[in-house]
Formats: C-alpha cells, sequence, structure tokens
C-alpha cells in the first residue's frame, strides 16, 4: 500500500514506515502530523485518483528531527562586466516517519 501527498508544494510517494525529509513543518519531536491532501492511493491493486485529493484519504506521519539541508551555492556572473555576486542557502526541512495510511 502506498500514497502520493502533496506537501511543502511538492508529491511525495510514500508507503507505511518510511523516513523523509519535506520542508519544514512546525512542530516538536514525536508530534503526530496528519497529511489529508491525498492526491493518489494503492491498496492491493486498487488504484483511487483524486480530483484533485482522494476524499477521506489521510496518512499520518511521526516527526523524528528538525533538520537543516545540504549548503547551496548560489553565483551569479556577467561576462566583461566584472559583475559577480555569490550567495548560499539551507533549506530547512523536517524528517518524517509514515506511521499509517487510510482510505
Amino acid at each position: 500500500m502506498y500514497a502520493v501527498i502533496k506537501t511543502g508544494g511538492k508529491q511525495h510517494r510514500v508507503t507505511e514506515g518510511d523516513v523523509i525529509a519535506i520542508e519544514k513543518i512546525n512542530g516538536d519531536r514525536g508530534e503526530a502530523v496528519v497529511f489529508d491532501q491525498v492526491l493518489m492511493v494503492e491498496k492491493e491493486g486498487d488504484i483511487r485518483v483524486g480530483r484533485p485529493v482522494v476524499e477521506g484519504a489521510k496518512v499520518v506521519g511521526e516527526i523524528l528531527a528538525q533538520t537543516k539541508g545540504d549548503k547551496l551555492i548560489v553565483y551569479k556572473t556577467k561576462k566583461r562586466k566584472g559583475y559577480h555576486k555569490k550567495n548560499g542557502h539551507r533549506q530547512q526541512l523536517t524528517s518524517m516517519k509514515i506511521r499509517e495510511i487510510s482510505i
């Protein structure tokens, strides 16, 4: 059984027991989070696709940690003009363990 959920402007394919890193969600370690924007659910060959979400479906996850992603370097330059700009970014992430998928 797996589901496709939408969170943080992205879509994630999850199964029970998966550990995923998603964009930061406010909450403490051990707190339960319910994802109600379930776009698709597959259970024993039966596939249900939502328009845009599957009615009554939800995915429950538990927060494991609040972390930061790898550092990204953003470098801009314009040739022959002497212009260059260097910037960095680290995305804040939440590590989640998927506990339950229900239809």
